[in-house]
């Protein structure tokens, strides 16, 4: 095993943990700016506000693209493992 490939080994295990963490990010995201945006217009400045609809916005995201990274994580997984014999004998 040589330095690009492990290089490369590294770079597709952060690609792959950006598209998984992606989607909760966003919603995260997404829901904190609405909810920021609603608090300075209405003068309404709870700090705990924005913790209920951001978990529920995060559950709702993990239930629709839970699967999706599920099968993300097992294929990135199984290909490393189908690589196994081919990194140890160089």
């Amino acid at each position: 095993m040589n330095d690009t490939t492990v290089i490369d080994l590294g770079i597709q295990a952060m690609m792959i943990t950006a598209k998984l963490a992606a989607p909760i990010l966003l919603t995260a995201l997404v829901i904190g700016f609405a909810i920021s945006l609603f608090q300075s217009v209405t003068q309404i400045q709870e700090v705990t506000l924005s913790f209920v609809p951001k978990a529920a916005g995060i559950a709702v995201a993990l239930l629709l693209s839970g699967s999706w990274m599920v099968r993300e994580i097992v294929g990135f997984t199984s290909s490393l493992y189908e690589r196994i014999p081919s990194l140890i004998g160089g």
